[in-house]
């Protein structure tokens, strides 16, 4: 059975001790040394178990014994599977990784991935919406009430755990909760747009990270990295319906001091914000969209509105401009766009 079709944790533990040792001391150490994510954390050791199960096959018993022509086997046999090339990049970039910090704790006798090239990422330019279409997404939810695109009506929605401050009878809980997820879809599109922040960053948002008087909110990004971000009066209006009216009504046991909640009263979960955007997006007749797409539209629409390159770049909290230059791509491509389509002699 080939590696792939075995699965990580099988080939993980089918590894001789030692590079099973191996794995999961670089997993901690990218845990606990380097705070990334769990996201992130997996996707390391999912790649690096490909690799070193590579490097048994080619008789690797020690780690000492990893080259450099290893990880080139490596990286041909998954170009060979089809890997695309971002794919390609991104497993080069987790051996190189590994390579230094093994080559740092003494488990290599030099840094053998340093050498290793990689093909460069295609780098796809994301789909933007036009300003009139994002302004349509965010105000979905007031215009195409009572249905929650990602959930159906927003009555058939789970109701919270108990009922809603006030509630008489099921009827009137049902309705409660229905408006209460109109009002967090609201404040889910308004807060995506207005800040540009990442889906998981908007779903990992408390109550407290909201400073009302300055409009910012608080943010932890990529590698526990705060910011702090501003929006505007529509997402604040959006923010204070949705907790005088919208949050009581669904807040349960398991809300904590979320901000965003899902219909059973627990924090918002990423897939179902997704969904959410997603389906106003659809119900709304726009191009299709994610949380991403409203990321990609808001820095689009800040550069193109005059803001700066590194004023953009601390607003998305990328760690390098590289990052957030691919928005002043879209920008010319926006421009060439509508030269050709306007300009007699384009």
């Amino acid at each position: 059975m080939s590696g792939p079709a075995r699965g990580t944790r099988v080939i993980h533990q089918e590894l001789p001790p030692a590079l099973r040792d191996a794995v999961d001391d670089f997993a901690d150490h990218l845990s606990r040394v380097r705070n990334r994510s769990a996201h992130t954390v997996r996707a390391y050791v999912t790649d690096l178990v490909s690799l070193l199960d590579q490097a048994v096959r080619m008789g690797c018993v020690d780690l000492a014994e990893l080259d450099l022509s290893v990880l080139r086997s490596w990286l041909a046999r998954q170009r060979t599977t089809g890997a695309a090339r971002t794919s390609l990049a991104r497993r080069a970039a987790s051996a190189r990784a590994f390579s230094a910090w093994a080559y740092r704790a003494g488990l290599l006798p030099a840094d053998v991935g340093a050498a290793l090239a990689s093909p460069r990422a295609h780098r796809e330019l994301p789909t933007v919406l036009r300003a009139d279409q994002a302004a349509a997404l965010v105000e979905a939810p007031t215009r195409l009430p009572p249905a929650s695109p990602a959930t159906g009506p927003a009555t058939a929605e789970p109701t919270p755990e108990g009922d809603p401050p006030g509630a008489t009878d099921p009827g009137t809980a049902e309705r409660a909760a229905a408006e209460a997820v109109l009002l967090r879809d609201r404040v889910l599109l308004e807060l995506l747009y207005a800040t540009g922040v990442r889906i998981s960053e908007a779903c990992g948002l408390d109550v407290g990270d909201v400073d009302h008087g300055r409009r910012v909110i608080r943010v932890f990004g990529k590698g526990g990295r705060e910011r702090s971000v501003p929006y505007g009066v529509p997402a604040q209006r959006a923010l204070d319906d949705w907790l005088r009216r919208g949050r009581p009504a669904l807040v349960g046991a398991r809300s904590g001091d979320a901000l965003l909640l899902g219909a059973r009263g627990g924090r918002l979960n990423p897939t179902t914000a997704r969904q959410i955007v997603g389906g106003y997006a659809e119900a709304a007749g726009l191009p299709r969209t994610s949380p991403h797409g409203l990321r990609h539209s808001a820095a689009t629409h800040l550069l193109e509105g005059g803001a700066d390159l590194r004023a953009v770049q601390e607003l998305l909290g990328h760690s390098s401009l590289a990052s957030t230059q691919i928005y002043t791509h879209v920008s010319v491509e926006r421009l060439r766009a509508a030269y050709r389509q306007a300009h007699p002699r384009a």
